[in-house]
């Protein structure tokens, strides 16, 4: 099916995602914060890969293969790609998801780029980030405001976390926000093995977690409550698996 008009994509996604969950409620067992202040509430949205890519929107700077199959969203590209995932989201919100960045000889196999944005919204269209078409070079995002980690990019040598601001040339970085993997190995890129990404939006609280162990967290005085999620990457060839979006509601 084709759609013309950005609206009737996002409307088809939300249809097929809530149907989704709910029929996959039983089946997936429920997604679990990892910071103990906050608990699981509804089970918003999830996608198992088995229904190919109806919920998203690629954004891809050079032609690459994305695809969907047997329960994962393959993403193997020679530069920049955004792939956003239609519905909108409201916070309290956490997004959970397993990634694998795959090394094992491909021409885009480099171990590099796991990254995400999350609450992200388009100021010259606040109601659909969709409305302006984008290339997905890394600089058409400078004017969206949206939170933003880049694990182990650079060829997995930094990990990173910024607030975009919706400045087409300032993109703060806090020094605490900016880690070297050369001293902090364990804040990188692992090849080869499905790591737990989770995203906190929280009202101030924003959070960035991997396996468990949290990364980044900031309390943000003036915090992004709504927009939209994307997995983000350049020269990669990554597999996500799982994708969970549940509500959250302070213990």
């Amino acid at each position: 099916m084709r759609f013309t008009r950005p609206s009737q994509r996002i409307q088809h996604a939300i249809a097929g995602t809530i149907l989704l969950a709910a029929t996959a409620l039983a089946a997936w067992p429920q997604a679990t914060p990892p910071d103990k202040r906050l608990r699981a509430g509804k089970l918003l949205y999830v996608d198992d890969f088995r229904h190919g890519l109806t919920s998203w929107k690629i954004e891809m700077e050079k032609p690459g293969r994305i695809s969907t199959k047997g329960g994962v969203l393959d993403i193997d590209v020679p530069a920049g790609a955004t792939i956003w995932f239609l519905p909108r989201l409201e916070g309290p919100v956490m997004i959970q998801y397993q990634a694998t960045v795959v090394s094992a000889g491909g021409p885009n196999d480099r171990v590099s780029d796991l990254n995400s944005f999350w609450m992200a919204t388009d100021p010259k269209s606040p109601d659909d980030l969709f409305a302006n078409e984008r290339s997905g070079k890394f600089a058409d995002y400078n004017s969206l405001p949206l939170y933003y980690v880049g694990l182990g990019g650079n060829g997995n040598t930094t990990t990173r976390f910024r607030r975009y601001i919706g400045n087409e040339t300032d993109r703060p970085l806090l020094p605490e926000n900016d880690i070297s993997v050369a001293q902090h190995p364990s804040k990188g890129i692992i090849a080869n093995k499905a790591q737990t990404v989770t995203l906190i939006a929280d009202g101030n609280l924003i959070q960035y977690w991997r396996n468990g162990e949290k990364i980044f967290e900031m309390i943000d005085s003036q915090p992004y409550t709504t927009g939209w999620f994307g997995i983000r990457t350049t020269k990669n060839h990554m597999q996500i698996r799982n994708l969970r979006i549940v509500s959250l509601i302070p213990n």
